[in-house]
């Protein structure tokens, strides 16, 4: 419950830290309305909403983390990390999309060294 709430404040902040730079508004208001379903528990809705702000706008780099937080909250981590690393790829610079994915790696790497044992 404490990761979830943390994830949800991790969505908020990252629609907050950012400039809206997309060049859509379509495209924000998915965004804004999959930040509101995170909120409520709703992430397969919540990925939906993320993943058609980046087809709307693939330069959108708040989608591709917000996508990336919806789909390791469903299990989806391949794809989560691709969602990560999207983001970064358009906004190198980005420390909360880097704070993102590298506690994300921590956990996911973790996991996996458990499943080696």
């Amino acid at each position: 419950m404490r990761y979830r709430s943390w994830l949800v404040i991790a969505l908020v902040a990252a629609l907050l830290a950012v400039p809206v730079l997309a060049q859509n508004k379509d495209a924000e208001a998915h965004v804004t309305y999959g930040i509101e379903l995170a909120r409520k528990g709703i992430w397969t809705e919540a990925r939906h909403q993320f993943e058609r702000a980046t087809q709307i706008d693939t330069t959108y780099g708040a989608a591709w983390n917000n996508l990336g937080i919806s789909l390791e909250q469903l299990g989806q981590f391949d794809e989560a990390r691709k969602a990560y690393e999207k983001a970064l790829e358009i906004e190198p610079g980005n420390s909360f999309y880097r704070n993102n994915y590298d506690l994300f790696r921590e956990i996911y790497d973790r996991q996996n060294r458990r499943r080696d044992r």
